[in-house]
């Protein structure tokens, strides 16, 4: 099985080389791709230097377009497995062992990690919960299902129910972040969160594409 990491990265250089070795460490068969998204510092040799393979965006995309570059190198290189992981150390690798076997065993096409699911869940600050709620609370009328409260690319949600895949998610815990800074303020909350309703509305109106239903 071909395994691959994604991992979206936005001038991490102190942390990107633990966040590759913590892969490595975890799984030494996975492939490891960081995607340098327009990053200003060292992040790209960083990563380089310790053994993932690295595509530099010549500018700033956002996490969407990260995610989708790293999808799109895992789909032309017929890889069978995909997991994203972020590169400022706050995911565990480690914990790929609640998600892949979701997957592996057929109950789900996509497995998230949930930090709010479980005992003593993570909570976030008040302006990201009352986001995460209206979010939410769209994302479920619009697919007449629960969902998932951390997913980060609200949109996708939409799009995996148009095309019929199976989302669940499973407890997991993030760490502190230990170098740099969020990038998510109060302020870009409230852009994000109008931002997004914007782009579900839109990706409701396009036309269903669905896999074709067996003969």
């Amino acid at each position: 099985m071909k395994k691959l990491a994604i991992v979206p990265a936005l001038n991490e250089e102190r942390a990107i080389g633990g966040v590759i070795d913590e892969i490595k460490a975890f799984d030494p068969t996975f492939d490891v791709l960081v995607i340098d998204d327009g990053s200003h510092d060292n992040t790209a040799a960083n990563a380089a230097a310790h053994g993932a393979r690295v595509v530099r965006l010549p500018y700033n995309l956002g996490i969407g377009g990260s995610v989708q570059t790293g999808f799109r190198y895992a789909f032309t290189r017929g890889y069978d497995l995909v997991a994203r992981v972020d590169g400022d150390g706050q995911h565990d690798p480690s914990q790929l062992s609640a998600l892949m076997p979701v997957v592996l065993a057929g109950q789900a096409d996509i497995c998230v990690g949930s930090r709010f699911a479980g005992p003593g869940g993570y909570r976030s600050s008040g302006v990201r919960r009352i986001g995460i709620r209206i979010l939410a609370g769209t994302v479920s009328l619009l697919t007449a299902q629960d969902y998932p409260h951390d997913y980060p690319e609200v949109e996708a949600a939409v799009m995996l129910h148009k095309h019929r895949l199976r989302l669940a998610e499973a407890p997991v815990t993030m760490r502190e972040r230990a170098h740099g800074n969020s990038s998510i303020t109060a302020l870009r909350s409230v852009y994000y969160m109008t931002k997004v309703l914007l782009a579900v509305a839109v990706a409701m109106f396009r036309r269903r594409a669905t896999p074709l239903e067996d003969a």
